[in-house]
């Protein structure tokens, strides 16, 4: 069986750019604490979900405080987030929309990634 390839006018081999797709395992891997907005794209990544929903993300928060997740307040920098994109989305943009808010679900939290957190994170269902 053989392989097709494609490459351009030079004959120069084209490979797709790997995404930014980050599990949950891996961002644990980074920091045991991390921000609950990084935690939510890597769990949205995780199950396959578009996780530039801001609704959906304040569920999300809604359902680790209705667990009893220690979580502190986070004050995130909106220009600390960076102009990153993620599945093709700007993640600045989503933190700016999220800070318009002032429902607490729209804020970001700090949480700490050990086997029980990770546990109900990935409980989580839409």
């Amino acid at each position: 069986m053989s392989t097709m390839w494609l490459h351009d006018e030079a004959c120069r081999l084209l490979v797709p750019k790997p995404q930014n797709k980050m599990s949950l395992e891996q961002l644990r891997k980074k920091a045991i604490y991390q921000n609950t907005i990084d935690t939510w794209i890597a769990a949205c990544e995780e199950k396959k979900i578009d996780w530039y929903e801001t609704e959906n993300y304040k569920k999300f928060i809604t359902f680790l405080n209705k667990n009893n997740l220690k979580m502190q307040k986070f004050p995130l920098c909106i220009k600390e987030v960076g102009s990153e994109y993620e599945r093709g989305r700007d993640k600045t943009k989503f933190a700016e929309t999220l800070a318009t808010s002032t429902d607490p679900n729209a804020a970001a939290y700090t949480v700490k990634l050990n086997d029980a957190t990770m546990e109900i994170i990935r409980k989580f269902e839409l």
